[in-house]
């Protein structure tokens, strides 16, 4: 069975934990992605960020209603470029997905690849060595283009 580093994306797009919210969507926008691996400056996997926790994270606050015994408190809604503002500066370690982050080594079989993306529901995954070292990517994109081109082709 095919090993990840058959087919990984090895030309990663990944930012520091100090690049801000602004530059992170510069970056996204620019390369045409949707996420990317966050690390430290040795280049290990700190945390991931998606286009989901972008939008997140920058979902404008509801309008909330407190009736605390006939005394009627309105927080008002928060508009996106309200909290675009607000939050343009802040670095992305305040966004970033730091918990149950999963990744996969270049050796990993396909299944493992496959398991994560499709218990956990993510469009990508980091690949890193044993110096936990980002060496490459691996999308749900990269997997279908593979079943597609391959799998496919063989079945025939």
């Amino acid at each position: 069975m095919m090993q990840i580093n058959e087919f990984m994306i090895r030309d990663v797009v990944k930012i520091e934990e100090h690049v801000t919210v602004k530059e992170l969507l510069e970056i996204l926008v620019a390369n045409k992605i949707g996420g990317v691996p966050v690390v430290d400056k040795q280049g290990n996997l700190q945390g991931m960020i998606s286009d989901g926790d972008v939008i997140r994270f920058l979902q404008p606050q509801g309008r909330t209603i407190y009736d605390i015994y006939t005394l009627v408190l309105v927080s008002e809604q928060q508009d996106l470029k309200d909290k675009l503002q607000s939050s343009i500066h802040l670095p992305v370690v305040d966004m970033m997905k730091k918990q149950k982050l999963y990744s996969v080594k270049p050796n990993d079989k396909l299944e493992k690849a496959l398991e994560i993306l499709a218990e956990h529901g993510f469009k990508k995954i980091p690949v890193v060595n044993d110096a936990g070292r980002v060496v490459g990517v691996i999308s749900r994109g990269d997997l279908i283009r593979y079943i597609s081109n391959q799998l496919i082709k063989e079945l025939d």
